[in-house]
């Protein structure tokens, strides 16, 4: 059996896990989420090296997917004769090894690039993928925000405008359809969820759909309320993708473990709606933010759920935001 601090520094539940291992190292203990974050500068740092170091894992799936894990978030690859169709692009600094293991799927170059949503752990590979031919998609407010300068408030973190090769040239409002290697590709639009920009990337005839940071398999998740995520949003789009998927649909998260399903969205979803509604009476009755916390809500899904970054009180901050 692992440690708990094994399963902490354990690169397959999120990519975070960077914080472990550096911080740890520099203060011989691990940082707490919050104050890890109230590093925003130096967490964005972290994040960055531990990608520039970590191997890429290939999982393949079926229909000519797999899925990549590794950099950033989970990154879904569609290989054929239309050239490599990739879901996210990770992080800038794992080009040397995304290149390795892309190569490893096939001789076909990157044609296409899809991103789920603007986060730097999803689309900071945008420039060096688009230099390699790829086509850059997303929905609307994904270029709107890696085009301008963009804080997010829980990272005390300020984005500079992305380079102009890694700003998506083909952009929708709600849904887009694709037919590239012989798969229909349908691009969906949630709504403000985790961030204003998600969207959900299907493919029809192999049943497997990714969901972005709409879904955090095993993890308690970010929302970004900096740009337009809700708690609310989040249990929607979770309930969308339930609606969408079929018992034996692969669904592939934006973080956590890579390869998911049903079962475990349905898990995730009804752990949102339990922890909002906790959070939801505490405020009622008129507790603070930390006072909230001290209740512990979340404490029933803790020892499956609250095991990394997003611990336990950041969480409940997070909802209580919203609630």
């Amino acid at each position: 059996m692992r440690s708990s601090r094994e399963l902490l520094l354990s690169r397959r539940r999120f990519c975070l896990c960077c914080v472990g291992g550096a911080a740890y190292a520099a203060t011989a203990g691990w940082l707490t989420p919050r104050q890890a974050f109230a590093e925003a500068r130096g967490l964005v740092s972290l994040i960055k090296d531990s990608a520039a170091a970590s191997p890429i894992t290939t999982y393949k799936l079926r229909n000519n997917i797999s899925v990549l894990e590794g950099s950033g978030g989970n990154i879904a690859v569609l290989t054929g004769p239309d050239g490599k169709v990739m879901v996210d692009a990770g992080i800038g600094v794992s080009r040397a090894r995304l290149t390795q293991a892309l190569a490893a799927l096939g001789a076909e170059p990157i044609s296409h690039l899809i991103n789920t949503h603007w986060h730097f752990d999803h689309a900071d590979g945008n420039e060096w993928l688009h230099s390699e031919g790829a086509k850059i998609i997303a929905q609307d407010n994904t270029r709107k925000h890696l085009s301008e300068i963009q804080r997010v408030e829980d990272w005390d973190y300020n984005f500079l405008p992305a380079a102009s090769g890694a700003i998506p040239s083909e952009v929708f409002a709600k849904d887009h359809s694709l037919k590239l290697n012989g798969a229909s590709i349908g691009l969906r639009y949630y709504g403000p969820a985790h961030t204003d920009s998600d969207i959900s990337v299907t493919f029809a005839e192999a049943s497997v759909v990714h969901v972005g940071d709409t879904f955090w398999n095993g993890i308690y998740p970010f929302i970004d309320y900096s740009t337009g995520g809700s708690i609310d949003g989040m249990i929607a789009a979770s309930d969308a993708n339930l609606a969408a998927v079929a018992n034996d649909t692969i669904i592939i998260p934006g973080h956590g473990r890579p390869v998911s399903n049903k079962g475990e969205l349905q898990a995730f979803r009804d752990m949102l709606v339990a922890i909002r509604d906790n959070v939801a009476r505490l405020k009622q009755q008129g507790r603070t933010r930390d006072e909230a916390v001290a209740a512990k809500p979340t404490a029933a899904f803790d020892a499956i759920w609250g095991q990394f970054v997003i611990d336990p009180g950041y969480f409940t901050r997070l909802v209580y935001e919203g609630v």
